[in-house]
Parts: C-alpha cells; sequence; structure tokens
C-alpha cells in the first residue's frame, strides 16, 4: 500500500489504571498497528500522562484512529504531531554486542561516530546507549550485527511540538 504514512499521535490522558489498556484495546480491536509506543506520567499535580503512539496507515485510517481515541473518556487531547507541523523526535537504545579483537575496535570505531556511548564492558562485550531518530538507531544496530550484536532494548518514540504551545 503505497498510500500509507507514518504518524506520531501525542494522547493526554488521566493517569489511572486501565486507560493504556483501554489505548491498545482500540488499535489492537481495529487491527491497527502500533510501531512505537511510549507513555509517562507529565503532570503529576492534575495527574496526567502522554502517550506517544506511532502508527501507520491511510491518511482515511489515521482520521479514524485520532476520532476514536478522541471518544475515549479518560483523553484529554489528541495531537497528531505529523500533521501539525514541525515537532522533535527521539528514541533511546541499549545495545549488547559480543564482539574481541578487531570486531571489539570496529564496534568502538563505529559508536563513536554514531555519539554512542560504551555504558559497560567486559573483556568480550558491549553494551552502548544511543539516542536519536528512530533511522539513526536502526542504522546503528544494522552496522552492529556483523560485529556480534547480541541484544537490543528500546524505549520507542518520545515526541513533542517544536514552538511555544504545549499539548
Amino acid at each position: 500500500m503505497s498510500d500509507t504514512e507514518r504518524h506520531t499521535i501525542s494522547v493526554l490522558v488521566d493517569n489511572e489504571a486501565g486507560v493504556l489498556a483501554r489505548v491498545i484495546g482500540l488499535f489492537s480491536g481495529r487491527g491497527y498497528n502500533i510501531e512505537s509506543l511510549t507513555v509517562a506520567e507529565v503532570d503529576a499535580r492534575n495527574a496526567l500522562s502522554r502517550i506517544t503512539v506511532v502508527t501507520v496507515g491511510t491518511p482515511m485510517i489515521i482520521e479514524q484512529i485520532k476520532a476514536q481515541l478522541d471518544r475515549l473518556v479518560p483523553v484529554h487531547k489528541v495531537v497528531d504531531l505529523t500533521n501539525e507541523g514541525a515537532h522533535v523526535e527521539r528514541e533511546l537504545a541499549l545495545v549488547k554486542v559480543k564482539a574481541t579483537g578487531n570486531r571489539r575496535v570496529e564496534s568502538l570505531r563505529i559508536a563513536d561516530i554514531f555519539r554512542a556511548r560504551a555504558i559497560d564492558s567486559t573483556g568480550e562485550s558491549f553494551v552502548f546507549e544511543i539516542s536519536g531518530s528512530t533511522e539513526k538507531l536502526d542504522a546503528f544496530i544494522g552496522l552492529m550485527e556483523p560485529l556480534g550484536l547480541v541484544d537490543v532494548s528500546r524505549t520507542g518514540v518520545a515526541a513533542i511540538a517544536r514552538g511555544t504551545e504545549g499539548i
């Protein structure tokens, strides 16, 4: 489907039990895929959390997702950051590489180029911390595969609109 688009959607919700399950249920119940999902409390005083969802669909599907999210009771605001304009997206990953000799040197060289930090090291392995765009992380992980990639843990996308306005 060439008319599908990747969208980053921010949802401001009540920070209470079951809200995340309802949002996920909305996606799974209708067969929509979630590429990335992050959630954290953003306003303790008002008990609000921000859910950031990255999904792919046709423009019509994306509009349906936003409309259905907007109808959920604990949802205060739905913002399609992709449609709203300039926004910043970042993701964090921990990448474990088992390497010795030349592969060890090469993994450190690539990590330096990508500005990844070695946060753990043994005689035979590294754990690198890297943050940036999803594409940057994908590229780094792809280069680590032939060098001895063992494991990857990713946070998912955190995103925020640029400028002076908040969600």
